[in-house]
């Protein structure tokens, strides 16, 4: 199954981008796993929404093309950050490429709540008109003080959350069956 993770953080040490490459190594046997970075996305613009950037055109056709959407928001101010909303509005304009694609939302963060908060919000805003992205629920990862559970090379060390991200990306990938 082809997933692109969208990863809500710009910083070169991004944890979330961790996760991701985490998943993308622990999980090579059972997902064709793409990260996209938002570095390049410009802000949305109206005024240019039916002629963006390249940049916007081949990250929509990325996210287009894959069967569903790993999103990982990292949490700023009690709330997704700004470069994560900006690449939802890109998606959920004139062809909105969003519209029924599966979704699941994780986060990691070094507080203890691992980015409650920032989840909450993100998947109301998947669940908006325009992004209409169906979400896995019951399986949330919240990687709290994540900043310890990490070793040098970027390999998740905390058992436990090995062990739970284990069962969430097995019942992910059962779950996104339904939608082929």
């Amino acid at each position: 199954m082809k997933v692109v993770a969208i990863v809500g953080s710009i910083r070169k040490d991004s944890l979330n981008k961790k996760l991701a490459e985490y998943i993308k190594s622990r999980y090579s046997n059972k997902l064709d796993l793409e990260i996209l970075t938002l570095n390049d996305i410009p802000m949305y613009n109206q005024d240019i929404e039916n002629d963006p950037p390249q940049a916007v055109v081949d990250f929509k056709a990325k996210v287009k093309a894959a069967d569903a959407v790993l999103w990982l928001t990292p949490e700023y101010n009690g709330t997704v950050p700004g470069v994560l909303v900006n690449v939802i509005d890109w998606l959920s304009r004139v062809d909105k490429v969003m519209i029924g694609k599966p979704s699941i939302v994780m986060g990691a963060s070094m507080g203890i709540l691992g980015t409650v908060k920032a989840q909450m919000h993100l998947r109301d805003i998947l669940f908006a008109g325009g992004v209409g992205s169906p979400v896995l629920i019951g399986n949330e990862v919240y990687v709290g003080s994540a900043h310890t559970k990490f070793n040098a090379k970027g390999s998740l060390t905390d058992e436990g959350t090995v062990k739970f991200l284990d069962s969430v990306i097995d019942n992910f990938i059962t779950w996104m069956k339904k939608f082929q």
